[in-house]
């Protein structure tokens, strides 16, 4: 009898040209294209395993048995292989997460991408990157992207059609490039990017010239990181991002994801700048920043940041590989 177990390993990324509104809802379909960069410091591991013998699908995250919600959505999303592997029985998922959850460090990018993956494995069903990067989008988002290694783009693709919004490999990022992470706040955050999305949506006066926004920041950013400019890369990421937390401030009532500590680290960065170094700032949906910079300056950086935040709230991380399988561990 077959095994039907596999167990995986999926980095986060981090989005350069926000994601920030979707055209429909359950199967997550964005209006816009997006782009990122898959970090290495931050993934999870999942292991799945397809048992005939138990009578319900069971979630362990991070050590601890997870309540009837959590573990409901993660067999929906499981679903999906099952039907196609035309396999009934009932998973155990066991899944750790080096990331902090909800905190706007993209923890459900990398589970949804090594739960796909692993499913896909222990199933032996053979499906492309592709094919698991739009299955993956409609657990997370963003985790169509966390399906490949370096920069990535997310297709938004057209109508109702969920086959035509997929990630796909952008370009390589083996090169003098890292992001430097600050953790303001590893607490989840106060609402959800789902919920988020669709307010800003529904109630901001701006929304209308996101779309526009996102089309002329891609056209800039791409051609950039094909030549490895790093200046003309940071500064339409910085600005992407700062429309974005504009939008959700502009929504009504507004969201606001900025802390006092994330103003300083913005602050900081700008100082860092007038300093001689390349470092520009983003961030997701959380109060976290990010600090994107030359890997050669990066500890440099790190260690002025030093002077600010706790040397344990600031990681160093280089670009990021795509999924890749691990050894199963015994039961």
């Amino acid at each position: 009898m077959p095994t039907y177990q596999a167990h995986y390993q999926a980095h986060t990324n981090i989005a350069l040209i926000k994601y920030w509104g979707k055209r429909h809802s359950d199967l997550i379909l964005p209006v816009t294209p997006s782009l990122s960069l898959t970090l290495e410091a931050f993934y999870t591991q999942t292991q799945v395993e397809f048992k005939p013998d138990d009578r319900q699908d069971s979630f362990i995250l991070n050590g601890q048995v997870q309540d009837p919600k959590a573990t409901a959505k993660v067999s929906q999303f499981v679903d999906h292989f099952r039907r196609q592997a035309q396999v009934p029985y009932r998973v155990q998922v066991t899944s750790q997460n080096y990331v902090p959850t909800a905190a706007g460090l993209a923890s459900s990018a990398s589970a949804y991408a090594a739960l796909a993956c692993a499913c896909n494995a222990a199933l032996d069903l053979n499906l492309s990157r592709r094919d698991l990067s739009i299955i993956a989008r409609q657990g997370s988002g963003s985790s169509t992207r966390s399906l490949y290694g370096g920069f990535v783009e997310w297709v938004a693709g057209q109508g109702d059609q969920s086959e035509t919004s997929y990630g796909q490999p952008f370009a390589d990022a083996d090169w003098d490039l890292a992001m430097v992470v600050i953790i303001v706040n590893q607490a989840a955050k106060k609402f959800s990017s789902r919920w988020a999305m669709d307010h800003t949506m529904q109630t901001s006066p701006f929304y209308p010239q996101w779309a526009k926004q996102v089309d002329q920041d891609l056209a800039h950013i791409k051609p950039a990181i094909l030549d490895h400019d790093l200046q003309t890369i940071g500064e339409i990421a910085e600005h992407n991002a700062m429309s974005m937390h504009a939008l959700a401030l502009s929504a009504n009532p507004s969201l606001c994801y900025f802390q006092g500590e994330s103003l300083t680290a913005m602050d900081q960065v700008r100082r860092l700048r007038q300093a001689g170094f390349l470092a520009y700032y983003t961030m997701d949906a959380g109060p976290n920043v990010k600090v994107l910079c030359p890997y050669s300056q990066a500890e440099a950086i790190r260690q002025r940041l030093s002077q600010v935040f706790p040397l344990d709230q600031l990681i160093i991380s280089r670009p990021g590989p795509g999924p890749f399988s691990l050894e199963v561990n015994p039961a």
